[in-house]
């Protein structure tokens, strides 16, 4: 490690430390190394953006620069925020048993101000949008997908703590068991779900976020909120294009986690898709070998929404505008991985 490395480290690990240290520390952490982005999305040539019709979902990208695929939407209620994240060994293996003091932090290229809590293995509760796309291109292994996702809903669910909701896509959103913690109610939501129909993957995920996660846990206590998207991401029939649905995902504190149908040997543009949306929102893409394999990818995604971390901080001069803010996290045993959104826009004072 070379001596600026180390002394931003000792200078950080200080401040996850001790809260009456962040201050004094916080001027010598300026520095952060830029955040990798990627490309923005480009508009198809055949879709031209138009004035939101009654009953369509906006495409709001029209004027404006496309989401940042590293923010997430936080709302940092009296100058907290709540920061879930996940560390692997870089063989993916999950990393449980880790202290405050093994990470270093930087929110906005600044240590924050005052750590008030960290817990391991959190069990937050969970409030979860099963996405299963039923358009005509998934039709053959239909039935097995809808097996897999009742499987996921029954292992990763406790009913005392936890909600979920059912929603199905073609070429409209098609919601067939709102919130409950029944698990009942949500496996004959998704057995009731039949194929048929072209693919509005981004109207879905606009929807489901807009219409049920964006109001998820306001007024209650704190959740962790993610969707769970089986499709092959090849959309062909939205009125929203892909930033309207990250967009809509970061205001909605949502994190995507995505299994794809596509089987075939060679990844294709659905793909590449699924995986922006899943990065752009902190979450991860899979690409299963074969349908049978799809339970092992909704095993992985229990694994994680059991194995994380939660970090609630003050941030070093935190403005309630609105902002974007960038969050730079590590663990100090540089042989572990974090993954943690790169950034998050503060909810504006009222």
């Amino acid at each position: 490690m070379s001596s600026a490395a180390a002394f931003l480290a000792t200078a950080l690990f200080c401040s996850l430390s001790s809260p009456a240290l962040a201050a004094q520390n916080s001027s010598a952490a300026q520095q952060q190394p830029a955040a990798a982005q990627a490309p923005a999305p480009q508009t198809p040539a055949s879709q031209t953006p138009s004035a939101p019709v009654p009953g369509q979902l906006p495409a709001e990208n029209a004027q404006q620069a496309p989401a940042d695929d590293s923010q997430l939407t936080i709302k940092a209620n009296v100058n907290e925020v709540d920061l879930v994240f996940t560390v692997t060994d870089r063989h993916g293996r999950f990393i449980k048993d880790l202290k405050e003091s093994d990470f270093a932090l930087l929110d906005n290229q600044r240590a924050p101000a005052q750590v008030y809590s960290f817990t391991q293995e959190t069990n937050l509760p969970l409030r979860i949008g099963i996405l299963i796309d039923t358009s005509t291109s998934i039709r053959q292994r239909f039935q097995f997908e809808q097996q897999a996702a009742i499987a996921f809903l029954l292992g990763v669910m406790h009913p005392a703590t936890d909600k979920a909701f059912v929603e199905g896509f073609d070429v409209t959103p098609d919601y067939r068991q709102g919130w409950t913690s029944n698990l009942d109610s949500l496996t004959t939501g998704i057995n009731a779900l039949t194929p048929g129909g072209g693919t509005a993957l981004y109207d879905a995920i606009y929807s489901g976020c807009r219409d049920k996660l964006l109001d998820a846990a306001r007024g209650q206590e704190p959740v962790r909120k993610v969707m769970v998207i089986v499709s092959d991401g090849d959309d062909n029939q939205s009125h929203a294009y892909l930033d309207d649905a990250v967009k809509e995902c970061q205001r909605a504190e949502t994190i995507i986690y995505a299994i794809s149908t596509n089987v075939s040997p060679s990844r294709d543009r659905g793909d590449d898709i699924l995986t922006k949306m899943a990065e752009a929102t902190g979450g991860r893409a899979f690409f299963p070998k074969s349908i049978e394999d799809m339970p092992v990818s909704f095993q992985q995604i229990q694994d994680e929404l059991r194995s994380q971390y939660a970090l609630v901080y003050k941030p070093a001069d935190f403005k309630a505008d609105g902002s974007f803010r960038s969050i730079y996290l590590f663990c100090l045993d540089r042989k572990y991985l974090v993954r943690a959104t790169k950034g998050y826009f503060t909810a504006k004072s009222q």
